[in-house]
């Protein structure tokens, strides 16, 4: 686990006052949103703008990376938890406490480069069988969509390892991460779009509103004086249109 310098920090501020309880973040390893280096630092769009947010509410924090079905269920049922970054999808938004957008995000469907498989629609796609990753919110837009055929896994990475070996025929996937995969060597190709969406930080419903406030002001300032596009440039992520 991560231990945040704010933490450490606050260990020395305690006299005369009870020290803030600190907010628990998890997500998942998805570069370029978030991902571990050699050395060990936590990196991504996601994980720069979640430190800065939480160095200036001055609130301690810890940060980790776990599989994605285990950090959104602790969020969901661990006070002073955190997850991110979460679609706010409508069957989440009462579940949460949300501070939106991190990231406005395109996900599209994407193939094997060089199969066969074909659609211009959704309704053609789901002819076919289509891999995600178990808790994540394209599981649950697969299934209101009517796929048929759904493939779930234990992570992204398995997912993506399924489909270029060709035992999936598609996979859901944001749009800036198959840029990046595409620039990397990556074998594969765009099929169709598939959903747009924010991404957020959802927080379970005991975490203080005055917090949430806070932290959805220090996004907000992110976005008005540029921050957030700067980080999004950094990691090589183009803005939807």
């Amino acid at each position: 686990m991560k231990i945040a310098a704010p933490l450490l920090a606050s260990l020395s501020l305690a006299a005369g006052a009870h020290a803030q309880q600190p907010v628990a973040f998890s997500t998942e390893s998805y570069p370029p949103f978030s991902y571990q280096e050699p050395g060990g630092n936590y990196r991504g769009v996601g994980i720069d703008q979640v430190e800065i947010i939480m160095q200036d509410a001055g609130t301690p924090y810890t940060l980790e990376i776990m599989p994605w079905a285990r950090a959104i269920a602790m969020a969901e049922t661990q006070p002073m938890h955190c997850v991110f970054a979460a679609a706010r999808t409508p069957d989440r938004e009462p579940r949460f406490k949300w501070v939106v957008p991190l990231f406005i995000d395109r996900n599209i469907l994407v193939r094997h480069a060089g199969s066969k498989v074909a659609a211009t629609t959704l309704e053609e796609a789901k002819q076919y069988t289509v891999g995600t990753h178990r808790a994540d919110y394209t599981e649950g837009l697969l299934k209101s969509f009517g796929f048929p055929k759904i493939d779930l896994s234990a992570d992204i990475d398995t997912t993506l390892r399924k489909l270029l070996q060709d035992r999936i025929d598609m996979m859901p996937m944001s749009e800036s991460v198959y840029q990046k995969l595409k620039a990397d060597g990556t074998p594969i190709e765009k099929v169709v779009l598939f959903s747009e969406q924010h991404l957020g930080i959802a927080c379970h419903l005991d975490v203080p509103d005055e917090l949430i406030a806070g932290m959805q002001a220090g996004l907000d300032r992110l976005i008005r004086d540029g921050v957030q596009k700067a980080i999004l440039k950094r990691y090589g992520i183009e803005e939807p249109q």
